[in-house]
């Protein structure tokens, strides 16, 4: 459950560290690159692992008080610790190689992980409950998944889009709660750009949806 994020994520950031130069855009490239592919992996996990949660625990169905709900819920919480103690780890390791300091504003940072976490939930839920209904959406779950690598903010920041397209840019939710991470770790070192409403109302809007869509496709769960 955390050796699988730490090891991607130690990975990179020794390949990134050792393709780029020391130092982009002011910002030094190992923490640059563990924020990112943190929360890129915390996305994919929720997404990739609650696809296959309901067959993996059907026989759970069998007891009346658990519903599919809930075996969504404790994979999420699941993915969420394991995440949350691989960067815990990845960020102790980078201070004590001297790569990065303490975080600037710990309560933005953590108002940041934990937004993006309830995004992440909100969209695997969805896809999730679509998948019950349409194999099709479990096969397409990997394309989903790459194409939120470019729009996510993983592994670029609101400040490196051209001013005219950066309002289009932000118009997705993902980049907020990766800007606020960053604001948190890096503060007034870098420029950020986020709105902590508008990712928390997608997140809402993706959990309402993902519940609706569950409640309508709970026929075609098979135990």
């Amino acid at each position: 459950l955390v050796g699988e994020p730490l090891a991607f994520c130690l990975a990179v950031i020794v390949l990134w560290t050792t393709l780029k130069p020391a130092y982009e855009h002011g910002v030094r490239v190992a923490p640059f690159v563990m924020s990112g592919y943190m929360c890129l992996l915390l996305l994919r996990h929720f997404i990739t692992h609650s696809l296959h949660a309901l067959q993996a625990n059907s026989g759970l169905l069998f007891h009346r008080s658990i519903k599919p709900l809930h075996i969504y819920l404790s994979r999420a919480i699941l993915e969420f610790m394991g995440a949350t103690l691989a960067f815990a780890v990845v960020y102790a390791i980078l201070i004590a190689l001297r790569q990065i300091g303490p975080p600037q504003d710990v309560l933005l940072l953590y108002s940041g992980w934990f937004i993006l976490a309830w995004l992440c939930f909100g969209l695997a839920l969805v896809m999730s409950a679509l998948s019950v209904r349409y194999e099709t959406v479990e096969r397409l779950s990997n394309l989903v998944t790459y194409l939120l690598i470019p729009i996510s903010g993983s592994f670029i920041m609101a400040a490196y889009v051209p001013d005219e397209y950066r309002g289009y840019y932000l118009m997705i939710p993902f980049p907020h709660a990766i800007e606020m991470v960053r604001a948190g770790i890096f503060g007034e070192f870098v420029k950020t750009y986020y709105t902590p409403i508008y990712p928390i109302a997608w997140g809402t809007a993706l959990v309402f949806l993902g519940l609706i869509l569950l409640r309508l496709v709970q026929n075609n769960i098979e135990t």
